[in-house]
């Protein structure tokens, strides 16, 4: 079954997509993208986007009313972070390094796997995490997730023979 996105009335209204000079409506209004965008990839399960990927994305492109918008929003709201230094591809984080870490973690001990040893594949793509909202998280996501965890203590990311792995505590 398909998920559709119901997006928000202001995506049907011109000056959402014109940065206001007002300083009080442009808080507003960048709560509103920033809001929109991260629903949007959440529902999708986008957690990475290509500056190309995002001009063509009826996520910032309007194509009935015309109107386009730069992402600038999710930059400032601190959801976004640059995979490269030439700003052409970056993460869009709708849930911080942190939450996801304690979703991992949570599956981990529920499941009783602590002590165990996985690779960076089998968490995101393996037949027990299927169900788990971390299931197909992308591997920068994921990383950024096992260093939260890492540095908590809970886990450490390992070496294995077909490349990266994580042993959890």
């Amino acid at each position: 079954m398909a998920m559709s996105f119901e997006w928000p009335w202001q995506y049907r209204f011109p000056p959402f997509f014109t940065l206001q000079p007002n300083v009080d409506t442009r808080q507003k209004q960048l709560a509103a993208w920033c809001s929109l965008v991260l629903s949007f990839c959440r529902l999708h399960k986008q957690s990475s986007m290509t500056v190309m990927e995002a001009q063509e994305s009826p996520l910032f492109n309007n194509v009935k009313l015309q109107q386009h918008d730069a992402f600038i929003s999710i930059y400032f709201a601190g959801n976004l972070e640059w995979l490269d230094k030439n700003k052409s591809s970056f993460l869009i984080m709708w849930r911080r390094p942190e939450e996801w870490g304690k979703l991992i973690y949570q599956w981990v001990s529920r499941s009783g796997q602590n002590n165990s040893v996985f690779t960076l594949y089998e968490l995101t793509n393996g037949e027990d995490t299927e169900d788990e909202e971390f299931h197909g998280l992308d591997e920068a996501t994921l990383l950024r997730a096992l260093q939260a965890l890492q540095q908590e203590h809970k886990a450490e990311i390992i070496t294995v023979s077909d490349g990266r792995g994580v042993k959890f505590f």
